[in-house]
C-alpha cells in the first residue's frame, strides 16, 4: 500500500514534466527545428544572444538540399547565415506535402555564417553545444513551469 502511495505522486510528476516538454520544446512553436537549430549554431558561434532576426526564409528545392537563410541586425553590426541539410525522405507523403521541410535532415550538412563556412569536426562541435543549449532551456522551462 505504501509503494502505490509513492507511486502516484511520481507518476504525476512524470506526466507533467512530459507534457511541459511538450509545450515548451520550442522558444517558438511554430519555429520549424532546422530555422531553429540554424538560429542557435549563429548565437554560438558569435557568443552573443543580442541578435534581432530581420529576415529568416527557407527553400526547398525538391530533391536537392533545402537551405535555411538567415540576416540579423547587432549592435556589433549586421550579418547573414545559411545552413543547408540535405534531402532525407525515401517516399513522397502527404506530410511533406503539408510541411516542406519535413523531407530534409534535421542537422545541417553545412552552415555559412558571415561568409565563414564551418564543415568537419567544426560543425559537429557547434551542432553539439547549440544542441545542448537547447536541453538545457528545455529543463529551465520544464522547472519554471512546475514551480521550481
Amino acid at each position: 500500500m505504501q509503494q502505490a502511495t509513492i507511486q502516484r505522486p511520481a507518476a504525476l510528476l512524470m506526466s507533467m514534466l512530459i507534457g511541459s516538454s511538450i509545450l515548451l520544446g520550442c522558444a517558438n512553436p511554430g519555429e520549424d527545428v532546422r530555422v531553429r537549430l540554424c538560429k542557435d549554431l549563429v548565437v554560438g558561434q558569435l557568443g552573443t544572444s543580442q541578435l534581432t532576426w530581420t529576415q529568416v526564409s527557407t527553400r526547398t528545392p525538391g530533391y536537392s538540399d533545402a537551405t535555411v537563410n538567415l540576416r540579423w541586425s547587432a549592435a556589433a553590426g549586421d550579418g547573414s547565415a545559411s545552413c543547408a541539410y540535405r534531402y532525407n525522405a525515401v517516399d513522397d507523403t502527404a506530410q511533406q506535402l503539408a510541411d516542406p521541410l519535413s523531407a530534409y535532415a534535421t542537422s545541417p550538412s553545412q552552415v555559412v555564417i558571415n561568409g565563414n563556412s564551418l564543415s568537419g569536426q567544426a560543425l559537429a562541435t557547434a551542432i553539439a553545444q547549440a544542441m545542448q543549449r537547447q536541453g538545457r532551456e528545455l529543463i529551465d522551462a520544464a522547472g519554471k513551469a512546475i514551480g521550481h
